[in-house]
């Protein structure tokens, strides 16, 4: 019988991310406080349909904030790593990296009781040393890469892209990928920035968005047996109103299409069962 996987994904970042870019004017600060309104209306929504999330939580919001944080934890949602800082790991050397993985572990296991089994990068971009640290730290999958859109699969370590040679896979390791997408992510489409790199337009019509979020999970649908599709949502993004409005449109549809709403822990738990292990020791 087929089975397609949603699983629902809040990145709780709140000021995490105009601090890490340097960015602590009232203003920019205040953009990200908007966070703290919107995780209280996306927990309302979820729980008024009784529907299971992934919230990726810096380790920042979770000793900054910590009430909506126990609330989270309160209402059976998973709680994952997401730094504690919200710097990107690439731009971090392997202990700085380490100390960031450590810290916000800490304070997972304060609110949950347990350190994380899944990690998600800030910015989903990660170095060379992050997979083996997530492994030698024991978490069980990570969600921050782009190698498929509805099947999970193995992550590997040692992959070659040398300039003039052949790409070159590396080995795979027991690390599960559960692979995320920016066309599936709430950030790009949404927010107007200005930054160094250039400007991000967002605030695309919400609507538009909505249908491309249906039409990728009735792809998944119409081609796979089995699947995973991963939406990625920041609350102070989505937690606007005419947003709130396209979200709860979403949950419709993918509820009428017979979707089944999952934690990413228990996705990837059963994607391990639908999965040959790793051709190499991880």
């Amino acid at each position: 019988m087929p089975r397609h996987i949603v699983c629902l994904t809040f990145d709780f970042d709140v000021v995490s991310i105009p601090i890490a870019r340097g960015q602590t004017t009232p203003t920019a600060l205040s953009r990200g406080e908007f966070g703290l309104v919107g995780a209280d209306r996306l927990l309302d929504l979820l729980a008024a349909r009784g529907l299971p999330a992934t919230w990726f939580i810096p380790g920042h919001t979770l000793e900054s904030f910590p009430a909506p944080c126990a609330r989270i934890h309160a209402a059976g949602h998973e709680i994952g790593h997401h730094g504690w800082t919200h710097r990107q790991p690439a731009a971090l050397s392997p202990a700085e990296e380490e100390q960031e993985l450590l810290r916000a572990n800490l304070a997972i296991e304060a609110v949950t009781g347990q350190k994380a089994r899944g990690y998600r990068s800030p910015a989903w971009n990660i170095s060379a040393a992050t997979l083996d640290l997530l492994i030698t730290h024991g978490f069980s999958y990570d969600s921050s890469m782009m190698g498929h859109d509805y099947l999970p699969y193995f992550a590997r370590r040692g992959d070659q892209a040398p300039l003039l040679d052949p790409f070159v896979f590396g080995a795979p390791t027991d690390l599960l990928e559960m692979p995320i997408s920016w066309s599936l992510d709430d950030y790009p489409h949404f927010e107007y920035g200005v930054t160094q790199a250039g400007i991000l337009p967002g605030l695309s019509a919400a609507g538009g968005v909505l249908q491309n979020w249906i039409d990728d999970f009735d792809y998944m649908a119409e081609t796979h047996d089995w699947g995973v599709i991963t939406y990625t949502f920041h609350p102070f993004v989505i937690g606007r109103g005419h947003r709130m409005k396209i979200l709860a449109r979403l949950l419709d549809h993918l509820s009428a299409k017979g979707a089944i709403f999952m934690t990413m822990e228990a996705a990837a738990a059963e994607a391990r069962t639908h999965l040959t292990g790793p051709t190499s020791d991880a």
